[in-house]
């Protein structure tokens, strides 16, 4: 853009006198008495000198025809210095339009001077918007001070500066900012929310696992016999076992039952052990479970289970039908499900109301538990009255408390003798612990199966006495004698005990295998192992009979050889 103002237009001229701090350019209005006419001769010596001061010499200023106040001299002039842009304000020189020599005093706007000084005028600068700076010439002759040009003031544009814009680009670019920001912390807090919650999945993974293997419920890892994957077999689990024979005072008779408490598995079971189930006196002698719990008593029929099962029995708990009573009445009665509708013994009449409803979630007070655990039915086996004697003990079980102190003071309030190997304590914390596990249901009752002769088969050594008791008939060493099962199948009831007296004076365990349902004409001695055989051999020896009796076959738990006496038994010559 031009930055030369055109002096022709009207009577008012400018002149530059720098630029200001954003490099725009300043003018300065001339006062007309400042304004000097050309003389094109003033170069030629013709005695007019512009700059002279007082000494000219009167000449006249030339006529250029325009008709207008005369000019008036008000001296030489100082050519002002060119100001440069340092940043700062630009520093106008001082300019005193009126002179200082005296001289009379023009009105720019054409009135005449009157008498006096007239007030001073003041300096009228233009300062042009928006105008761009001087344009860089190359270097020359600076031009002659007079020879300035005029500029009309239509050469100019004047622009105003629209402040709002610039407002609403700093409200755009601080919204933007903002809007930046809050991205970017919404990032983080979701960062944050992300890493907090990986960590609390982490711990609760860690946890429980680190619960499930204190447990032993890992896959892979657990030892549990009977919930899948074990790596500890069935003989290296730990148990601790309690025998609990039920007396029936008013009735007679007696029930057992074995108390095992597996710690390794944890798991609980009530095993049910029938009266026929054969045993072992201490002379040797074959009885039964319940003769030998009315005749060797507790500590003898610990023994013999030990030996029978392979099982290591800690204790013995004598429990009599008033104690069982009491027992449910302090836990405050049980719940079971009931499988026959038990008469009251104490019913005068017959016909009346049963003290036991058969049924689902019956609710047994301590006499009701007892007839219930006590009850046969005419012609039922003594298995069915073993399995209802189970399923108290168990409803007990489920009411006692699994705090080892209240289950001891439970205990203590029956106030029962018990056998010197077991301690009102030790029976209370045992109790205590199968409580919790049949709350939890982690228990269960199982029936040990024997045969007709009383003796254990091989399927049932594998099912319970392995898997539960984890346990076999023990094997005797190798110096101890070798085991006869006995059973008689002459159909005469004396010749039991005279196979019994020769065995044992020939060194032999006797093993009371009972009596057969009918008679065999011919005897059999049966042995398992092959290792057995000659021990079978001497035992057809020792009792009169051939040795083509003997054969290899099934063989009685607990036993080395088995010995079936037939009709060609003669006792006379053993």
């Amino acid at each position: 853009m031009n930055d030369r103002y055109d002096a022709g237009y009207g009577s008012d001229q400018y002149e530059l006198v720098g630029y200001d701090e954003y490099g725009q350019p300043v003018y300065r209005q001339i006062p007309a008495q400042q304004q000097q006419t050309y003389d094109p001769y003033a170069g030629q010596g013709y005695g007019y000198d512009p700059y002279a001061g007082d000494g000219r010499q009167g000449t006249q200023p030339y006529d250029t025809g325009r008709q207008g106040p005369p000019s008036y001299d008000t001296g030489q002039q100082a050519p002002v210095p060119p100001v440069h842009d340092t940043g700062q304000q630009p520093v106008t020189p001082a300019y005193d339009p009126y002179g200082t020599g005296g001289q009379p005093v023009y009105d720019p706007y054409g009135q005449a001077a009157t008498s006096g000084r007239q007030p001073r005028v003041a300096e009228q600068t233009a300062h042009i918007p928006q105008q761009a700076g001087p344009v860089a010439e190359p270097a020359g002759p600076r031009q002659a001070p007079g020879d300035e040009r005029d500029y009309h003031t239509e050469q100019f544009a004047f622009v105003e500066v629209p402040d709002g814009d610039s407002e609403d680009v700093i409200d755009w670019l601080n919204f933007t900012e903002n809007r930046t920001e809050r991205r970017e912390e919404a990032k983080r807090r979701a960062r944050s929310r992300m890493i907090a919650l990986v960590v609390v999945l982490a711990l609760v993974a860690v946890g429980g696992a680190g619960y499930l293997w204190y447990a032993g419920k890992l896959p892979g890892l657990s030892s549990s016999g009977s919930k899948g994957g074990t790596t500890t077999s069935a003989a290296a689990q730990k148990r601790d076992v309690v025998v609990v024979h039920l007396h029936n005072t008013s009735g007679g008779g007696t029930s057992t039952a074995l108390l095992v408490d597996n710690t390794t598995t944890k798991q609980g079971t009530t095993v049910l052990l029938p009266n026929s189930l054969a045993m072992t006196d201490d002379d040797g002698t074959t009885t039964t479970l319940a003769k030998s719990v009315g005749d060797d008593g507790s500590s003898g029929t610990r023994d013999q289970l030990d030996t029978v099962l392979g099982t290591n029995i800690e204790g013995t708990w004598r429990l009599d039908t008033p104690y069982l009573q009491n027992l449910v009445e302090l836990v405050g009665n049980i719940d079971i499900d009931t499988d026959a509708d038990v008469p009251d013994p104490d019913a005068k009449k017959k016909g009346e109301a049963p003290l036991v409803h058969k049924g689902k979630d019956q609710t047994l007070s301590g006499k009701a538990a007892v007839a219930y655990a006590t009850y046969r039915a005419s012609g039922e086996a003594q298995n069915a009255q073993l399995e209802r004697f189970g399923q108290v003990m168990q409803g007990v079980l489920r009411k006692m408390s699994s705090d080892s102190s209240a289950a001891t003071v439970t205990v203590q309030t029956l106030a029962q003798i018990l056998d010197p190997s077991l301690t009102d304590k030790d029976l209370g914390t045992f109790l205590a612990k199968l409580a919790d596990l049949a709350k939890g249901g982690d228990y269960k009752t199982a029936l040990l199966p024997v045969q007709s002769d009383g003796t254990l088969s091989a399927q049932t050594s594998s099912s319970v006495v392995k898997d539960i008791l984890g346990g076999t008939a023990k094997s005797p060493s190798a110096d101890s004698a070798v085991r006869v099962s006995v059973q008689n199948a002459t159909g005469v009831k004396d010749n039991t005990d005279k196979a019994r007296v020769v065995l044992v004076n020939g060194g032999y365990t006797f093993l009371e295998g009972g009596t057969a349902s009918g008679s065999q004409a011919a005897s059999k001695v049966l042995y398992s192992d092959a290792a057995d055989k000659e021990n079978a051999t001497e035992v057809a020896k020792t009792l009169g009979l051939g040795t083509g009796a003997v054969a290899r076959g099934t063989v009685g738990s607990g036993a080395d050889v088995s010995v079936v006496l037939g009709q060609d038994y003669k006792p006379s010559s053993s």
